[in-house]
């Protein structure tokens, strides 16, 4: 049970099974001949197609990575420095386009004597 994307026609939403996934983008992984013919059993005891199982199994592994803390963290700081960036910018764009023409502060004069 290979699939190949050979003459394979063009993916669409969902899947033999039904399993919905909105528009797909392709992503090649390469296993070693073992852990391959692994998932094809897998597939083949399922009733799935290997994509649908690899599809599956990465859903699976991405729902437990949004329980670790220390991943919140990562993404936490992530936010924050998106924040920090977009700020630095909103404030350039206000200086170059909102500001009113800035004043020059002027030095105050000596008197001059006569």
């Amino acid at each position: 049970m290979s699939e190949s994307n050979v003459n394979a026609p063009p993916a669409t939403s969902t899947s033999a099974n039904g399993l919905s996934y909105g528009p797909i983008k392709p992503l090649a992984v390469r296993l070693n001949e073992s852990t391959r013919t692994q998932l094809d059993i897998i597939a083949q005891l399922r009733d799935r197609s290997v994509t649908d199982e690899v599809r599956l199994a990465i859903d699976a592994w991405i729902e437990l990575a949004k329980a670790d803390p220390a991943l919140q963290r990562l993404a936490q700081a992530a936010r924050e420095e998106i924040e920090r960036e977009a700020a630095g910018k909103r404030n350039a764009i206000a200086a170059i386009f909102d500001a009113a023409p800035a004043t020059k502060t002027t030095r105050s004069a000596k008197p001059v004597s006569s």
